[in-house]
């Protein structure tokens, strides 16, 4: 029997029946309306501190960090390690439970030594990002190590060195130049992202290419491809593997375009420019709901077209919730006026969505191996 959810989007639901307060009854249906109404209410302060206990207010942790290792853990950005274990345990499942008479114990420590090299190439490429953004977060994320002081500009680049390195090394020696290849091409846009004289991130297009493609496309093919080489299978393009990667692919790219939304103070001063900085907060937020229905509905569509590759009534029932949640919770912002603590808590949400239909991913790869009998090669 599946599971129809996952942990993380059961916690988003919680988190979203916490944070709905007296939009459920309040009258604005838009921002035309909202302005008619004159400022907007705010939630009562019991629901705001469960929300806050919930949610933590934003996708970092903005509590000071507990010795050296606390430090090094705010400085990778642990919700951007979660969707890369999500995101990778999804593609390995589905491969193996399409063909368990492949599986063989000796590949565990080649799948964990990528895994690591994995982990290790974000923490890089987060590092990096934070070691030229120290002005920008003193006003955006003051909370993270760098700017609260809780690590060394000098211990940071070494742990980027490190990262680099170590990472790089266990994939040489471990896959074939093809992975080696894509995994320092993607250490490489992450570096022209953050690092001058390029950077990237200045430019809206750019910042958003490079998010999709490293952690939309590479991550998902070169999971796939190391998958199916380590157990003796051909490269194919299957159509679950397909819909995966584009998925997450229109995920990075949601992501990627409302990562600034409550960064749009520091980004002016800084003179970086940002879709935010652009077109508004609420501007993106709409836009990122869109992106994200769109993706729903292309989900669905999928399933009802490839009865045969997909569990119907799994994948109706997940992204129709889901599109239920993202216009729930854009509504919250219009009734917040999109001040910076709900713009905070909407981009907490989609990182909580990103993580339920990931893992409900690993679910439809259950359901794929099941609805082909096991072992089809693909």
């Amino acid at each position: 029997m599946l599971k129809p959810t996952g942990s993380m989007l059961l916690k988003a639901l919680i988190a979203l029946a916490l944070s709905t307060g007296d939009a459920l009854v309040a009258p604005a249906t838009g921002r035309r309306a909202i302005l008619q109404q004159g400022p907007p209410q705010r939630p009562s302060r019991d629901l705001l501190t469960m929300e806050e206990e919930m949610t933590g207010g934003g996708v970092d942790n903005e509590e000071p960090a507990k010795g050296i290792l606390g430090a090094v853990w705010k400085f990778v950005r642990p919700h951007t390690i979660r969707g890369t274990l999500l995101g990778t345990t999804a593609i390995v499942t589905r491969q193996l439970l399409q063909n368990p008479e492949l599986f063989n114990q000796a590949l565990v420590p080649k799948a964990l030594m990528g895994l690591l090299a994995l982990l290790l190439g974000n923490g890089y490429i987060v590092g990096v990002n934070q070691l030229y953004d120290v002005e920008i977060d003193k006003v955006n994320k003051p909370y993270l190590p760098l700017v609260s002081g809780e690590l060394s500009s000098g211990t940071a680049v070494a742990i980027c060195a490190l990262f680099a390195l170590l990472g790089g090394a266990i994939v040489a020696t471990n896959f074939e130049p093809l992975i080696t290849g894509l995994y320092a091409f993607g250490l490489f846009l992450g570096t022209l992202y953050s690092v001058p004289p390029m950077r990237l991130k200045r430019s809206p297009w750019a910042a958003f290419i490079i998010i999709a493609i490293v952690r939309g496309v590479l991550l998902n093919f070169g999971v796939h491809h190391a998958t199916t080489a380590a157990i003796g299978l051909p490269f194919v393009w299957s159509p679950p593997i397909m819909f995966i990667t584009t998925f997450v692919t229109v995920f990075a790219i949601c992501i990627s375009i409302c990562k600034h939304l409550a960064d749009i103070e520091g980004d002016k001063q800084e003179g970086v420019t940002t879709f935010a900085t652009e077109i508004g907060a609420a501007g993106i937020a709409y836009l990122g709901s869109g992106l994200l229905i769109f993706n729903y509905c292309f989900a669905i569509g999928s399933a009802i077209i490839r009865q045969d590759w997909f569990n119907l009534p799994l994948m109706i029932g997940f992204h129709s919730l889901a599109i239920f949640f993202c216009w729930w919770r854009t509504k919250i912002m219009e009734h917040e006026n999109f001040s910076k603590a709900a713009v905070q808590r909407y981009y907490q949400n989609i990182w909580y969505l990103f993580y339920g239909a990931v893992h409900e991913c690993a679910h439809l790869a259950t359901a794929v191996a099941v609805g082909c009998g096991g072992g089809g090669r693909t």
